[in-house]
């Protein structure tokens, strides 16, 4: 099996998470930034990882409001799966990541983690937390 990279995209980071090779185990990479809404860089940093890896599928958190609703953050998500799959031959699965980052953040708080190291690991964690649930799915 393929890895699988998993992603939370924020405005200027990106959270970069990979499986293992039997598709189990979602592991933190890291925590991509970039210049506030340069969507472009990010996507070519990921194909890069997607060619080095031999990487088929990605896993994209989709933020969706509390109720169902897509949001503007939602639109940019969408957008960046279109992109991705224009400059590179990969599947992008979008997967509801309501409350992740939240999720994350309370595990973090309650390892003890100060609020300095928080902020660095979130978005990577998040990206933990939205492929593992994919990867868990897979296999139900």
């Amino acid at each position: 099996m393929n890895k699988i990279i998993g992603l939370d995209l924020g405005s200027r980071t990106c959270g970069i998470a990979m499986s293992d090779t039997l598709g189990m185990i979602a592991h933190g990479v890291e925590t991509y930034r970039f210049k506030e809404n340069h969507y472009k860089n990010a996507a070519y940093y990921i194909k890069k990882m997607v060619e080095e890896n031999d990487v088929k599928t990605i896993v994209l958190g989709l933020p969706k409001h509390m109720n169902g609703d897509l949001g503007e953050r939602a639109q940019v998500s969408i957008s960046f799966k279109e992109l991705l799959e224009k400059i590179m031959d990969v599947d992008v699965v979008l997967v509801d990541e309501r409350l992740t980052t939240v999720l994350v953040e309370n595990q973090l708080i309650f390892a003890d983690v100060s609020r300095k190291k928080r902020k660095e690991v979130v978005d990577k964690m998040a990206a933990v937390a939205i492929l593992q649930g994919y990867l868990d799915g897979q296999r139900r």
